[in-house]
């Protein structure tokens, strides 16, 4: 039976924890609150319906982004592996329903984002200089002179296909046009 995925969008609950297992594989647990809002006709008002919370586990270097990255209250987008896990408490069978995240990202419908890409194999994040108008400053004039963004190069995301770990989420420099 194939894996059920999901794609959940909420607010980051706690802070990210970061630990390492006995293998020294690195994995950062969080949980994420979900809360429907609906609009009631008769109250003309907009209501909350119940909060689904899930719990989160990110492995690896996605594990170590997520702890840089997210803080608690942060509005997410989260993919991946949604499973049930039985547990005991007191002779009781309990369950805890878990989701192993594939992609995590910030929602940008509700703000805005700064990417920094990772140089393979260092532990430090690169960063580019920000702009007066705290865009990065080699992309900060594309939005006032209507200058061509920076698009993808091709070239890039066939070796970034090539040099990606399994479950690790594609990735692409931006270069001019």
């Amino acid at each position: 039976m194939p894996d059920t995925h999901i794609t959940i969008m909420g607010n980051v609950v706690d802070e990210p924890t970061l630990r390492h297992t006995r293998n020294n594989h690195a994995v950062a647990n969080f949980r994420v609150a979900s809360t429907p809002r609906r609009f009631d006709r008769d109250k003309e008002q907009w209501t909350d319906g119940d909060t689904l919370f899930v719990q989160v586990s990110c492995w690896r270097a996605m594990a170590e982004n997520v702890k840089e990255c997210l803080k608690k209250g942060d509005p997410v987008v989260v993919h991946g592996r949604y499973y049930c896990r039985p547990y005991e408490v007191n002779e009781q069978l309990r369950y805890s329903y878990e989701l192993e995240a594939v992609s995590v990202g910030h929602d940008l419908a509700r703000g805005i984002s700064r990417f920094a890409k990772v140089a393979r194999g260092a532990a430090t994040m690169t960063s580019v200089p920000a702009g007066p108008d705290g865009l990065p400053a080699d992309e900060s004039a594309h939005w006032y002179t209507g200058a061509t963004p920076p698009v993808a190069d091709p070239d890039r995301l066939a070796e970034d296909r090539e040099d990606r770990s399994p479950g690790e989420p594609l990735v692409a420099e931006l270069a001019p046009a």
